[in-house]
């Protein structure tokens, strides 16, 4: 196979791309029913694509949130939604059209305060920690994120109450019941404009944040990483972990330094992958200084993530 030639380089500015128009084309864009490859198609728990090419547009969004709400109904699903985003350039006009949906749908919903962001095991901490307990009025939730694809990408996926990604057998009616209403030109679909979604009693701002770095302590010993005298240097890579890792330092007294915090949706700091793509993916990274030698070590931030979120 190949190596494209801006392969571990940094990436030149025509590689970037777009956000401006990428935002604009996604409420731009009318999808074709028609066409197979613009219709929703769920992955591995959730609908991903670009509005580059009309395969992740405010129709989708539109539809498979209707979807979900109408699929909590059928399940007797009555608590709490917990809904959380990443940092690529589709996710916040995302998220935005959700609430619209549901909170005309009254889903009691939770989203993290001054439009932060929220990594994917955050929102399945908050599910399981209101469902502990609990026999019914049970919590679920949506993350809009569409992994470590390109900037171009968006994602949008749904967590039952078991906190994972969905089933194939829940995965399969929400499709099908989003495809419908995408074909039938989101006739069906209940919504309510953004600011006025903002103000109904179902929707919430909190910190998602501060529950989460506390809990860490019950899962991770982390006493004994902050005694052991510990270096961790942490590069959040643009990613939505940005915002915990100082409460981290903060809370634990970890040695923990972290550099480049930005947040840039075109991912311009990355190197080039493999094939010429940028994406947030190991195998995009080149080597990075060990903070306590000169010794260059291979790795990534995502070793140190799983680490400290009990996941490794």
């Amino acid at each position: 196979m190949s190596t494209h030639p801006y392969a571990g380089k940094s990436a030149p500015k025509e590689l970037l791309i777009d956000v401006g128009r990428l935002e604009a084309a996604f409420y731009e864009g009318k999808p074709d029913p028609s066409d197979p490859n613009q219709l929703v198609s769920f992955g591995t728990s959730g609908h991903r694509g670009t509005s580059s090419n009309e395969t992740f547009t405010e129709s989708h969004i539109l539809s498979i949130t209707q979807a979900i709400c109408e699929y909590r109904r059928n399940q007797g699903i009555t608590g709490p939604l917990f809904m959380g985003k990443d940092t690529h350039a589709l996710s916040r006009p995302a998220e935005r059209v959700a609430l619209e949906v549901l909170a005309a749908n009254g889903v009691q919903t939770y989203i993290q305060r001054d439009d932060g962001y929220t990594p994917t095991p955050v929102i399945s901490h908050s599910i399981l920690g209101y469902n502990r307990g609990r026999s019914e009025g049970l919590a679920d939730g949506i993350v809009v994120t569409p992994s470590h694809n390109p900037p171009t990408d968006g994602g949008f996926k749904y967590n039952p109450p078991n906190g994972g990604p969905a089933d194939t057998d829940v995965t399969d009616w929400i499709q099908n019941r989003a495809n419908e209403l995408l074909r039938a030109g989101q006739k069906g679909v209940q919504r309510i404009d953004f600011d006025a979604a903002l103000k109904v009693s179902t929707a919430h701002a909190e910190d998602f944040v501060r529950r989460y770095v506390e809990d860490l302590a019950n899962v991770i010993d982390l006493e004994a990483v902050r005694s052991a005298g510990v270096k961790i240097g942490v590069d959040p890579l643009g990613g939505a972990s940005a915002a915990y890792w100082q409460p981290v330092v903060e809370r634990y007294g970890i040695d923990i330094t972290i550099v480049n915090p930005k947040i840039d949706p075109t991912f311009a700091f990355m190197t080039v992958d493999h094939d010429g793509k940028i994406r947030m993916d190991c195998s995009a990274l080149g080597p990075w200084q060990d903070l306590s030698s000169s010794r260059t070590v291979s790795t990534s931030h995502s070793a140190t993530i799983r680490m400290l979120t009990g996941t490794e």
